[in-house]
């Protein structure tokens, strides 16, 4: 009865609004003519009235909407790219592609956009004179250079390594070639593989570990080190010739091998890190080449837990029916095995690979763990022609307490731990990082003595040359009885300053400042304030070093109350970053001494302070975005504050000598993203962008969000009679000056394998290249990587 009451008022509503209608419009149409006679214009229909109203509402809609951003416009270009390579499959192959999509002035121009945007040049500026339809023509007809379109640097030093870079017309070629290779393989790689593609990468690698495997019983890492050779590049063209039937692609593939412009490495360095030695066409290669060791994987998996899995029931979540069946026909259909391995716990392998690390996770025996290395390490060896590392071991994971290098973290099982042991870790703390200010304190106000000590004994020799001061003593008339003829007064003063040292035997000592505290500063200080200091820095010593007679106390009555973790059954895979190591790196970085307390940059000294503050801002950014799901960022987040914050202040103070706190309400560092301990989560929100499907996409953002991980510094060498161009690829913007490339980890293999960017190329060291002051921050805060910049641009 409801329903037709509302049906009937609906009817009698329509009816009354088409009546009121007619006269809305005929009222209009009368204002309408009225105004048109008015004012002698000719009447507009009311088609032409509707459209314009839409066309409005269009305009508006258009204003309203967002810009695209940087990664949005990029994926766009890549979608345009792959219709026209879905366009030549046919029955499970893909037809010419060189002819009709790589060799396509659309695609190259498409690709060419690629890069200015992974360079982060707006499209709407000028563009670099490259004309797309020759370029197609000279692929299409063969006719392509790669050896004039490439530039090779080698290192200064006599018997250095040499590193094959492209120029920009080659490298538009290899982001197409990259485009079309993506489409055809991405859909068939496996679940274990995780990088450079959409929604895998580094992160969701490190998921998968800490929250889909559990705790096993045994795992290992799988160190390896290949350069390409002919038998890699042979394997990996067939393999690419399975999907693709295009002789002309495959033969370009194989002339820029033999270029050695493709730096296909395996090992050697961490890859995602856009460093110009890992290159464009490297992460989609080493893909499609490790493949099939991730199919390989699947198998060896099938194979062990179907073979040793003791599940009796089969509706238990302890197996599947596809794996009873399985393990039913290896087992020749014998029922009465099921009971042999009833007391054998279930195996699971686990696996996951980011690029060329690869981790694996054994839930069984010791012998069971064994064989399933030995099988991964010979499919390795024999069936993909890689050398494996003879270090190679299985690790208990419920046992060892060091855990595993992977992917520039570290995995281990671990247990919670107490609040009492918290609690005296964090005292024991205090105390150490109280009696290292203390300690800082002493030797700066020694410093400081020491130096007027030198600035009062140069003035007394000048003075005492003065004979009208009468300021002369015995030991200076003494002393300048040896004095040359002609020599100046501040040479005399070096001199009897090196004859000093000698005597004191300075070269031992670790530099000037421990010289002037030791032998200068600290004698002239009273006894009794001496001995107070060393006094009070041997007892924090002695409590840091060793546990107090209370704290061991403690703990045992601990132990006997309550354990001081909890069950292992409730231990969990956890995923911490490598605090020490990255102590290590800020002291190689110049951010702090020896014993970690932040210090000046004085390369950054002499730079704009914008760029001061984006190179501390970009390790920060980089940092927070690589480790920002380890379970140990509260700690990490402490030491970018403690360190790198202080850093910053402390080298601006140094540039424009002033107080820290002053510098610290001069600059507002909260704006530029070096945030204080409390303000650290309102930055990370705002570095997460707010389209995260497609701005976080590690598969366009490979290579830049964690570019280098802080790697180089610049330093700006003034060419005032020369005028070029950035060297970055996409940009027009003039250069003011040429910049040196500094780099921070020279070392090719160093004490931490994974993760890290154990150095750029070392024939990049020293290098001059030009960049815009808009390019100089984007490569320190991170947003663009050396793989954009142009080595071989020739200064006019």
């Amino acid at each position: 009865m409801l329903r037709s009451v509302f049906f009937e008022l609906l009817g009698r509503y329509t009816a009354c609004f088409r009546r009121h209608k007619a006269h809305f419009l005929l009222d209009g149409i009368e204002d309408a003519a009225e105004s048109t006679i008015g004012s002698q214009e000719p009447p507009v229909s009311l088609a032409k009235s509707l459209a314009s109203l839409a066309e409005e509402s269009t305009i508006a809609a258009q204003r309203q909407r967002k810009p695209l951003s940087r990664m949005e416009r990029k994926r766009l270009a890549e979608l345009r790219i792959k219709k026209r390579v879905k366009a030549q499959y046919l029955n499970g192959k893909f037809y010419d592609l060189m002819g009709k999509v790589v060799a396509s002035a659309d695609t190259l121009e498409d690709a060419y956009d690629i890069v200015r945007l992974n360079s982060n040049v707006d499209l709407a500026s000028p563009r670099d004179d490259v004309c797309f339809i020759a370029l197609a023509e000279q692929l299409r007809s063969g006719e392509f250079d790669i050896t004039s379109n490439s530039f090779s640097v080698a290192a200064k030093r006599q018997g250095g390594e040499r590193i094959v870079l492209p120029r920009l017309n080659l490298k538009v070629i290899q982001e197409a070639v990259r485009v079309v290779l993506e489409v055809v393989f991405r859909p068939q790689f496996s679940k274990i593989s995780h990088g450079c593609r959409s929604g895998r990468g580094y992160h969701s690698a490190l998921r998968f570990i800490s929250t889909e495997i559990g705790v096993p019983d045994w795992c290992f890492t799988v160190p390896m080190y290949k350069e390409v050779d002919s038998n890699v590049v042979l394997k990996l063209i067939s393999q690419i010739q399975e999907k693709i039937v295009d002789d002309q692609l495959v033969a370009f593939m194989q002339d820029m091998f033999d270029a050695e412009v493709i730096n296909l490495v395996f090992g050697g360095f961490p890859k995602g890190h856009g460093v110009p030695q890992e290159g464009v066409l490297a992460p989609i290669l080493m893909n499609i080449y490790l493949d099939s060791f991730d199919h390989e994987v699947f198998r060896i998996c099938m194979k062990h837990e179907g073979l040793y899995s003791g599940a009796k029931n089969v509706t238990e979540n302890q197996g599947s029916k596809l794996r009873h069946w399985f393990r039913s026909q290896m087992k020749d259909g014998d029922v009465n095995n099921e009971d042999q391995t009833e007391g054998q716990p279930n195996v699971r392998l686990y696996a996951c690979r980011y690029m060329d690390e690869i981790f694996v996770a054994v839930v069984g025996s010791r012998d069971i763990a064994e064989t399933v290395k030995s099988e991964v390490v010979d499919y390795l060896s024999k069936s993909l022609y890689l050398k494996v590392d003879d270090g190679l071991c299985l690790v208990p994971v419920k046992k060892d307490s060091r855990g595993l290098q992977f992917a520039g973290t570290v995995v281990k099982a671990a247990t919670k731990e107490s609040a009492a042991l918290k609690t005296v870790h964090k005292l024991k703390e205090k105390v150490r990082l109280f009696a290292c200010q203390k300690q800082e304190i002493w030797d700066a106000m020694n410093l400081r003595l020491g130096k007027k000590w030198l600035a009062y004994g140069l003035r007394r020799v000048k003075e005492s040359e003065i004979k009208s001061l009468g300021l002369s003593t015995p030991l200076l008339d003494h002393i300048a009885q040896f004095r040359k003829e002609g020599m100046k007064t501040d040479h005399w003063f070096k001199t009897l300053l090196k004859v000093w040292m000698q005597d004191i035997d300075a070269k031992n000592e670790a530099n000037e400042e421990v010289l002037l505290s030791k032998y200068i500063a600290e004698p002239a200080l009273p006894q009794e304030l001496r001995d107070a200091f060393n006094n009070f820095q041997k007892q924090a010593n002695d409590y840091i070093s060793s546990e107090t007679a209370a704290t061991e106390a403690l703990l045992s009555s601990l132990k006997n109350k309550e354990s001081m973790y909890t069950c292992p059954d409730d231990a969990a895979i956890k995923i911490y970053a490598p605090l020490s190591y990255i102590k290590k790196c800020l002291n190689r970085y110049g951010v702090t001494n020896l014993e970690g307390f932040p210090k000046h940059v004085s390369a950054l000294v002499l730079q704009d302070d914008e760029l001061i503050i984006s190179w501390f801002a970009g390790i920060i950014h980089r940092w927070v975005r690589w480790f920002s799901e380890v379970d140990n960022f509260k700690e990490l987040q402490l030491m970018l504050v403690e360190c790198v914050r202080k850093s910053c202040i402390r080298t601006l103070s140094a540039k424009y000598r002033m107080y820290e706190k002053l510098t610290e309400k001069r600059f507002e560092l909260d704006d530029y993203g070096i945030p204080m301990v409390e303000d650290f989560e309102a930055m990370i929100a705002q570095l997460e962008p707010s389209s995260s499907s497609v701005s976080t996409d590690e598969a366009l953002t490979y290579g830049i969000s964690s570019s280098g991980l802080c790697v180089l510094t610049l330093s700006r060498v003034r060419v005032p009679a020369r005028k070029f161009n950035c060297f970055v690829m996409g940009c027009q913007s003039s250069s003011p000056s040429l910049y040196i490339i500094h780099v921070k980890e020279k070392q090719r293999f160093p004490g931490w394998r994974t993760g890290f960017s154990s150095s750029i190329h070392g024939s990049l060291n020293g290098r001059r290249i030009g960049l815009c002051t808009q390019h100089v921050k984007d490569l320190y805060l991170g947003q663009i990587s050396l793989q954009s910049v142009d080595f071989g641009v020739l200064i006019r």
